[in-house]
């Protein structure tokens, strides 16, 4: 940061504490899956537990591809953080961008929305900053190809797709309309097939009947994968009944091709070019920017390399954990995923709980895998946990079973729930709304 922007915001002095708060105190960057299980299980310490988030709300993830599609809205997949502070008397939440960390003095560097700098010392700090978007050295794409990680990116692709067929019918020209009903999304991880097959039942089963002029049904759903198979990380059979499926919906899967051109017009891959007016980014992704701030080593996708332990190396008191952070367990690195994010933050929580009561911790972390899913669509889902793969309508039932208990809140789950039975039995879907322009006057 530039002095003179430094000089041009106030500077909140943090207060000396009173005899009441010298307890040790432990920051917390980052209100997700990792973030929070952090927090709840200082709940017991004698600790000043800080929360920060850039956002105040906390967002179940696995479920944002729905927002997208239209089959849930935002709040019900949301869950403001602030509560926290109702259920848990010794954590404070601060709603603030962290713009600095120096871990020789041991403080941070907060901006809230007002503009004020505030210098907000840590005895321990946990970042669990996540992950976002990364287009592989080719950010000029995210100007035509929106990711998938936040409430905001959710709206946007439904706006996308929603406005594709208004546009679709709007058109006399026979290309520009098959333009508009081409949709291509680049990656095929967990969350560009379960957006695929979301996307296939919109297009089939939702919007059938609710044009004259076009059938949304003809619309052409084409899902990339630089890999050699779609879902690369499950098991080979896995994979396969994945690809299977997504062709029965409808989607055309093309692996083994490498994006090389995103504009306006639609996608050059493997040398074609693809004319679509919505292509979606669901490929690679970066750490945020707050691990490098450590001045610790990072991975390729900035990821802060961590010990056993999920400690920065020569900085005491130091955690990254969740997707920020890159920890080897037999060799391999840590998934990605909530359920590992989870397991990281508990740990650590309870690592600093025993460390503020004098206890040595010897254990270091492991993560227990409790399997991978993926739906695809209607009655259809994929499960792999060790030599146990299932497909079918009974994983897809477990697959919602799992979700609906993982929801934040008790009215998230009867809201998701209701909506997905009205959903199940109906095929319409309640959040098909395209928010207008802002006027400015």
């Amino acid at each position: 940061m530039s002095s003179n922007l430094q000089e041009q915001r106030p500077r909140v002095a943090e207060a000396v504490r009173s005899q009441a708060e010298r307890r040790k105190r432990v920051v917390i960057v980052g209100g997700g899956f990792a973030g929070l299980a952090a927090a709840r299980a200082l709940r017991k310490s004698d600790a000043e537990v800080v929360l920060i988030d850039r956002r105040n709300h906390h967002i179940f993830q696995p479920l944002l591809y729905q927002v997208a599609t239209a089959i849930l809205s935002p709040a019900e997949i949301a869950a403001p953080i602030r509560q926290l502070e109702a259920k848990q008397r010794n954590v404070s939440v601060l709603l603030s961008e962290i713009t600095g960390v120096d871990v020789a003095s041991r403080t941070i560097e907060a901006v809230s929305s007002g503009a004020d700098v505030r210098q907000i010392a840590f005895d321990y700090l946990v970042v669990a900053t996540g992950v976002r978007p990364s287009y592989f050295g080719h950010d000029e794409f995210a100007r035509y190809a929106p990711g998938l990680k936040s409430l905001t990116d959710a709206e946007t692709i439904r706006a996308k797709i929603l406005g594709a067929f208004e546009l679709a019918v709007m058109t006399e020209d026979e290309r520009e309309r098959a333009r508009q009903m081409t949709f291509v999304l680049v990656g095929a991880g967990p969350t560009g097939v379960e957006l695929a097959g979301s996307l296939a039942h919109l297009t089939k089963v939702t919007l059938r009947g609710n044009f004259h002029r076009i059938d949304p049904a003809k619309a052409s759903i084409i899902l990339i994968e630089g890999a050699k198979r779609v879902l690369p990380t499950f098991a080979e059979s896995v994979s396969r009944k994945a690809a299977g499926r997504l062709e029965k919906l409808g989607v055309k899967v093309v692996t083994d091709v490498r994006v090389e051109t995103i504009d306006d017009k639609g996608v050059i891959a493997g040398g074609n070019r693809i004319p679509s007016a919505t292509v979606l980014w669901t490929a690679g992704v970066a750490a945020s920017p707050i691990p490098k701030m450590l001045g610790t080593k990072t991975d390729r996708v900035g990821r802060a390399l961590v010990d056993p332990f999920l400690k920065v190396v020569d900085a005491p008191g130091v955690f990254v954990v969740g997707d920020a952070a890159s920890v080897m367990q037999n060799g391999h690195p840590v998934p990605g995923v909530a359920q590992a994010a989870i397991q990281e933050g508990r740990y650590v929580g309870r690592l600093i709980e025993k460390e503020l009561k004098g206890r040595q911790v010897e254990r270091p972390f492991r993560y227990f895998d409790k399997g991978n899913m993926a739906v695809i669509g209607k009655n259809y889902a994929v499960l792999e946990r060790g030599w146990l793969h299932t497909s079918g309508f009974l994983t897809w039932l477990v697959w919602a079973f799992v979700h609906i208990l993982s929801l934040p809140q008790l009215q998230n789950r009867l809201r998701v729930q209701r909506q997905w039975l009205w959903t199940y039995f109906t095929g319409q879907r309640s959040s098909r709304l395209i928010p207008e322009p802002r006027i400015l006057t």
